[in-house]
């Protein structure tokens, strides 16, 4: 039977409804989608989309390091994005977290997001430790 851990980390926000911040089941870590919160206030980061879209990936980074995995084991992420004309600026800050062989992927616009932030990616890692 396969089981289902829930991941846990006061390095990235906590989760503001309910769900987990990640479930690891069956080798695989399942990131919830990050939004740009500050994890220490719990309040959206001040700045740009660009500014945004980095406090997501470290968000992202701190939840598998908690999973026992990382951003170099991620196969599959998500972006939403309000604004599909984000799009290039988003992906410069998202490819500097994933120089070599970055992971499948998806983007999407969406009509809004949580909080009212500019972008929100999710990820599913292999995990890499116990």
């Amino acid at each position: 039977m396969m089981t289902r851990k829930v991941v846990e980390t006061a390095e990235a926000p906590r989760a503001i409804g309910p769900y987990s911040q990640a479930i690891v089941a069956g080798g695989l870590v399942f990131c919830s989608g990050q939004i740009p919160l500050d994890p220490t206030t719990g309040q959206l980061v001040v700045g740009d989309v660009e500014v945004q879209t980095a406090r997501v990936m470290d968000s992202l980074a701190a939840v598998l390091k908690a999973a026992g995995s990382s951003l170099g084991q991620v196969v599959k992420t998500t972006i939403y994005l309000h604004d599909l004309g984000d799009f290039a600026k988003v992906n410069a800050v998202y490819g500097r977290y994933f120089e070599a062989a970055p992971p499948a992927r998806a983007t999407v616009q969406v009509a809004a997001l949580p909080r009212g932030a500019a972008v929100e990616i999710d990820a599913i890692a292999i995990v890499t430790a116990g």
